[in-house]
């Protein structure tokens, strides 16, 4: 299970960036994010990074990176991390990816999902997903909650994370 760590802030900057023996330039993006209260992060952008519904990120864009908070990570500054998944920050909806268990709860227990038949339920190549959705990392997409704990929500879309 991967431990999803998120930072949200504003693109300061994105350039390619080399990456192995093969130098593949254009294939991989450093992509500089600042969250306004003096803290950055610079996120490598592979080919294999999941964009939410496929949106275009330029420089002043708002977005919030997801990557792994257990992969090792070099030690320097800015800190620089592999996104896993970049979402541009859009009004009124918000995004979640954790592991969600039996009862679709999220695994920090601070939402939960009440499902819809309205809901697209998809893979991250944008096949519809069929199974069972329990005990499984979801990137859920989801507008207002109620203000109970966790919070309750029904989804607009939930891409599933197989492994």
């Amino acid at each position: 299970m991967m431990n999803y760590q998120a930072f949200t802030g504003i693109v300061t900057a994105i350039n390619d960036f080399s990456i192995g023996q093969y130098n593949e330039v254009g294939c991989y993006k450093l992509m500089s994010v600042d969250n306004g209260y003096g803290n950055a992060v610079n996120f490598v952008v592979a080919p294999t990074t999941y964009f939410v519904d496929q949106e275009v990120v330029s420089v002043g864009d708002q977005v919030t990176g997801f990557y792994d908070g257990n992969a090792p990570a070099p030690l320097i500054f800015p800190p620089q991390y592999n996104a896993v998944i970049m979402y541009k920050n859009t009004s009124g909806q918000f995004v979640k990816v954790d592991h969600f268990d039996e009862q679709l709860v999220s695994s920090d227990h601070t939402l939960q999902l009440n499902m819809n038949p309205a809901t697209k339920v998809v893979l991250k190549n944008g096949q519809p997903f069929t199974g069972n959705l329990a005990n499984r990392d979801l990137l859920v997409v989801y507008g207002a909650t109620t203000r109970s704990i966790p919070a309750q929500t029904t989804p607009y879309q939930i891409v599933v994370l197989c492994s």
